[in-house]
């Protein structure tokens, strides 16, 4: 049996699966931004073209937000982790100790200039 339980390992592939996402999204949106020119650009019209920018535009604001309350979620919840290994217990969710660790990952996540 390992010595580390496996939510921690759990837990950081999770943040580093969804920094993969935040690193793959740049290039999926430039890629969604040419759709139009490269798919029928005869069949596209002008407003066609400015509605999905626009649009698209609006759906990446969302979609980075999201990832981005995602990825301080997946950092606290990994600080939590490696806290409760440290602490010896055997899962995060136990004893007293996690409790104000929570607060503190939570409090320092939202100090962190990525958290704008």
């Amino acid at each position: 049996m390992p010595d580390k339980p496996l939510f921690l390992e759990r837990a950081s592939f999770h943040r580093r699966r969804l920094g993969d996402a935040a690193r793959v999204l740049p290039v999926l949106s430039a890629l969604l931004v040419l759709l139009p020119v490269w798919w029928a650009p005869a069949l596209v019209s002008f407003a066609g073209g400015v509605l999905w920018f626009f649009l698209l535009w609006a759906g990446l604001i969302l979609a980075v937000w999201a990832l981005h309350r995602a990825l301080l979620r997946a950092e606290a919840a990994t600080i939590r982790a490696s806290e409760a290994v440290a602490a010896g217990q055997s899962h995060p969710g136990t004893g007293a100790q996690s409790h104000p660790a929570q607060g503190d990952a939570r409090r320092n996540a939202g100090d962190s200039p990525d958290a704008l």
